[in-house]
């Protein structure tokens, strides 16, 4: 499974940007999805994850209320709103694939990464 993710840019705070992922098969349409992010200099950390059916979602703390982490049911594709962003997000942004239907925070929860896109929030 190879996952390409885009929306990654340059953003003043406040501002908004939007982050795709798309599974290259479509096993990934009966598995949770995930983004995570690593800042320079810091370990990756958990950003959010939708369930298999887009009907559940979980988010770290650090953006809940502000990202939107969605998923088509039956799709491959992930997505991540992110408004009111903070020059904190500055980081290179990961999607993954979850090994079943439902994952959490834990990486070991993800099997396939995808490559990572930048993403910069100027003050």
């Amino acid at each position: 499974v190879q996952l390409q993710a885009s929306g990654g840019g340059l953003v003043q705070a406040g501002g908004s940007l939007r982050l795709s992922c798309a599974a290259s098969r479509r096993t990934s349409s009966n598995n949770a999805m995930g983004w995570s992010r690593q800042a320079p200099g810091k370990e990756r950390e958990f950003v959010a994850a939708v369930s298999w059916n887009g009907g559940a979602t979980f988010y770290a703390d650090s953006v809940k209320g502000r990202f939107t982490i969605s998923k088509e049911y039956g799709a491959h594709v992930v997505n991540l709103q992110m408004d009111n962003l903070k020059p904190e997000d500055t980081a290179v942004y990961f999607c993954a694939v979850g090994r079943r239907a439902f994952a959490g925070r834990e990486a070991s929860e993800y099997n396939y990464w995808g490559q990572g896109t930048q993403v910069t929030v100027s003050s």
